[in-house]
């Protein structure tokens, strides 16, 4: 049961990392039309920033200077290269994010080196943030933090004691994806300047008739949804890794989150995100064959069948692809996605 528990709250931790990511793809797209082949350099951006300013000044200021610094970054791109080609159309401009991608990425290499950096997190989100017993006596329980080693070893070899803690990174993690999706939800429905950017996209002249910015909204939309991938670079890259191919690692999972959520939709980037998350981790967890679970099916193969490649290929192995297959899937009998509205 503890296992179940474990794999799922990873899964789910992966599955609001890659919502993260794919929240500010979608705020500029919904709002914008732009697909923003950057988008996943600027998650890697903010964890370098991130983790340069964290050295000098702490983890805690470095969660707010990254994304304002990535955001800005993002303002400034889109107020002199990405709007000089907005009145030619998506092409150049999937074309001038798509160059950006490679610019972003070449600077990392040349300001930081193309090795791993050691970037930790703070003392606060070091070790377990709960760890669940399974005591084949007493039940499951759980115990706030690192369980002692008293609690997790058996006086009688008659019981069976499994510790398995869930790290701190992980739930912090979980925590900033549900308050930024609260956050974003909140500007864009409750509050007059997600009035005006939503009115923005779809009657700019009766929106500039009203005296608003038009361009500079479409800025700031681009800004924030660069920011918000500086933020989950920031957590991500503490989590897990810092290295230049961080955004080639998640920039094709997240387009497959956008897609398969349905382009444009937040609630259904939210959905693909938890889904290929929990499903992704599952297929690692239960490392079964191919072969194995044929067989459980009562399905008969030959003797050469059995040793063959095919029959031995483990879930573990399929689990890269099956977020593209998942794609593939959705685009033959749901074009428009699990929650979109527009086909394509």
């Amino acid at each position: 049961m503890e296992f179940f528990i474990i794999s799922t709250l990873n899964g789910l931790s992966y599955g609001l990392l890659l919502f993260m990511l794919s929240s500010g793809l979608t705020l500029i797209f919904s709002m914008m039309g732009v697909l923003n082949f950057a988008h996943a350099s600027f998650y890697m951006v903010g964890a370098y920033v991130g983790y340069s300013v964290s050295t000098w000044v702490g983890f805690w200021p470095a969660l707010v200077i990254s994304p304002l610094v990535v955001g800005g970054m993002g303002a400034l791109f889109e107020r002199f290269a990405l709007r000089r080609v907005h009145k030619f159309g998506h092409v150049p401009e999937l074309l001038i994010t798509f160059g950006l991608s490679y610019v972003l990425v070449e600077l990392v290499q040349l300001i930081w080196g193309r090795i791993a950096l050691d970037f930790r997190p703070p003392e606060a989100l070091q070790g377990p943030a709960f760890t669940l017993i399974n005591h084949s006596v007493q039940g499951l329980s759980v115990i706030w933090g690192a369980a002692p080693a008293s609690a997790c070893s058996a006086v009688d070899a008659a019981i069976r004691v499994v510790c398995s803690p869930f790290p701190a990174t992980r739930g912090f993690m979980m925590l900033v994806a549900l308050i930024m999706l609260l956050a974003v939800w909140l500007l864009l429905k409750r509050t007059r300047i997600g009035l005006v950017i939503q009115a923005a996209l779809t009657h700019p002249e009766a929106v500039e008739a009203l005296g608003h910015n038009v361009p500079a909204v479409f800025m700031l939309v681009f800004g924030a949804g660069a920011a918000l991938a500086g933020l989950a670079g920031v957590i991500g890259g503490s989590t897990f890794l810092t290295e230049p191919a961080m955004a080639a690692t998640v920039g094709s999972v997240v387009f497959v989150v956008v897609v398969v959520g349905g382009m444009g939709s937040l609630p259904g980037a939210f959905l693909a995100s938890v889904l290929i998350g929990v499903i992704q981790t599952f297929a690692v967890a239960f490392d079964y064959s191919v072969g194995s679970i044929a067989l459980q099916w009562g399905i008969e193969f030959s003797a050469s069948a059995r040793d063959s490649s095919l029959f031995k290929l483990t879930l573990s192995q399929v689990a890269p692809i099956l977020p593209y297959l998942f794609l593939v899937l959705i685009l033959i009998f749901r074009p428009r996605g699990l929650l979109g509205t527009r086909e394509g």
